[in-house]
C-alpha cells in the first residue's frame, strides 16, 4: 500500500473512530455528571461535558499500529509512553483539578522518552543567526523547554467554541505538507491522523446541543503532538529540505511562524499577569480571544475563525518571504509583526478586574437610561 492510500484510509478511519465515539462520550459524561461548570472566567453559561480528548488517545493509538511500518527508528515506541502520561495527567486534571506543578512533572517526563531518541535530535540551525553545531546537553535543554512552551501554549488557547480545534488543524495541514515533501511519511501520517481528530471533534465543540470540551486531557495530547512534530521538522537533515519551498536556515522562523498563535498568546497573557504581580499561570480573561469576545464583541465562531485565517496567511507569508530573504530580515520582520500585535493589544487595560469594572458601568448607564426613558415615556402633555 502506498503512502497515498494508506493517509486516505487513516484519514477516514481516525475522523469516523473520533466522530462515533464522542457522542458515546457525552452520554457518560451527562450520566456520571462529569461536566464543566462555568466560573466567572468561563465563556460559557451553562455546564457542557468534558474530556473529548479520550477519543483523541485511543484513536492515536490505533493509528500507530496501522502505520508502525512507515517510520525510520522506531518513533513510536518514544511517543507512546508520553503521550499516555499526558493523558493520565489530563484525564486527572479535568476531573479533579491539579496544580501546574504537577502537570509540569509529568509533563516533562513525557518529554523525556522523545528526547532520548536519536531521530529528533537536533544537531545544528543550518546557519541560522550563524549557529552551525549544537552541543548534545544544549540540544536537550533547548528541545525540552521547547516542548513545554509548545504544550502549555496550546493548552492556554482552549478558551472558546473551536479556536483549539481550528487552529490544530492549521498546523496539522502545514505539518502534513512539510513531511510529505521532506519525505517523513510517518511523521506526515500522525499529523494526517490528528487532523481527521480535530476535524471530527470540531463539530461537536460548535453545536448547540451535542457540545463537548476536549478538556486539558485533549489539550495537551494535541500540544505534546505538535511540539513532537515542531522538534521532528527542526532535526531535519540538510537533504531532507530539498523539496521544501523555504531556505534551510529560515527553518526556525518557520516553525515560530507555524505556531505565532499559542505563542503570541502565552507570551502577552504572561506579560501581563506578571506586570500585574500575579503568578504567569493565575487564570483570567486576558487571551487574546477573550479581548475579541469581550471587547470587540464576536461570537465564538467568529473569533475563532479570524484567529485560525490571521494562523494560516501568517505562515503563508513567512513561507514565501523564507524562500529568498536572508534569516537576518525575517527576524526583522517577525520582531517587527510582533511588536505591532503587542501595540494593538497592549494599548488597552485588560486587566480582568478593570474589564469586570467596565462591564458593571456600561450595565449600569444602560439601567439608568432605560429608566429615563421609561418615566419620559410616562409623561403626558396636558391638554
Amino acid at each position: 500500500m502506498n503512502f497515498l492510500e494508506t493517509a486516505v484510509l487513516i484519514f477516514i478511519g481516525a475522523f469516523l473512530l473520533v466522530y462515533l465515539t464522542i457522542p458515546k462520550i457525552i452520554g457518560v459524561v451527562e450520566y456520571k455528571r462529569l461536566m464543566d461548570d462555568p466560573n466567572n472566567r468561563s465563556s460559557h453559561q451553562s455546564k457542557t461535558p468534558t474530556l473529548g480528548g479520550v477519543s483523541f488517545y485511543f484513536t492515536l493509538i490505533f493509528a500507530f499500529f496501522f502505520i508502525k511500518n512507515w517510520h525510520v527508528s522506531g518513533e513510536d515506541i518514544y511517543i507512546i509512553p508520553g503521550l499516555t502520561i499526558l493523558f493520565i495527567i489530563g484525564l486527572k486534571d479535568d476531573l479533579v483539578v491539579l496544580s501546574p506543578g504537577s502537570k509540569l512533572i509529568a509533563q516533562t517526563l513525557a518529554i523525556a522518552f522523545v528526547l532520548v531518541n536519536d531521530s529528533f535530535v537536533i544537531e545544528s540551525l543550518n546557519g541560522f543567526l550563524n549557529i552551525y553545531e549544537i552541543p548534545y546537553f544544549l540540544y536537550l535543554t533547548i528541545a525540552g523547554f521547547l516542548m513545554l512552551t509548545i504544550i502549555n501554549s496550546y493548552n492556554l488557547i482552549d478558551g472558546i467554541d473551536g479556536l483549539a480545534s481550528i487552529v490544530g488543524i492549521v498546523i496539522m495541514i502545514i505539518y502534513t505538507t512539510i513531511f510529505y515533501l521532506s519525505g517523513e511519511y510517518f511523521f506526515a501520517l500522525i499529523s494526517i491522523t490528528m487532523n481527521a481528530c480535530l476535524m471530527a471533534f470540531f463539530g461537536f465543540n460548535i453545536s448547540s446541543d451535542k457540545k463537548i470540551f476536549m478538556g486539558d486531557t485533549g489539550s495537551l495530547i494535541v500540544g505534546f503532538i505538535i511540539s513532537v512534530l515542531t522538534l521532528k521538522f527542526l532535526a531535519l537533515k540538510p537533504e531532507s529540505y530539498e523539496g521544501l519551498p523555504f531556505l534551510l536556515e529560515n527553518a526556525p522562523l518557520i516553525a515560530i511562524s507555524i505556531l505565532i498563535v499559542p505563542l503570541f498568546d502565552t507570551a502577552r497573557v504572561f506579560a501581563i499577569r506578571i506586570a500585574n504581580k500575579k503568578g504567569p499561570f493565575s487564570p483570567d480573561r486576558n487571551h487574546v480571544h477573550h479581548v475579541l469576545i469581550d471587547f470587540w464583541k464576536l461570537t465564538h465562531k467568529q473569533a475563532s475563525f479570524i484567529i485560525g485565517c490571521f494562523n494560516l496567511m501568517f505562515v503563508v507569508l513567512f513561507i514565501i518571504l523564507g524562500s529568498k530573504a536572508k534569516n537576518l530580515g525575517m527576524v526583522i520582520m517577525l520582531v517587527s509583526v510582533v511588536v505591532i500585535l503587542g501595540y494593538v493589544f497592549f494599548r488597552y487595560n485588560y486587566n480582568f478586574t478593570n474589564l469586570k469594572h467596565k462591564i458593571r458601568l456600561r450595565r449600569k448607564m444602560e439601567s439608568l437610561k432605560g429608566k429615563s426613558d421609561s418615566n419620559t415615556k410616562k409623561k403626558k402633555p396636558v391638554n
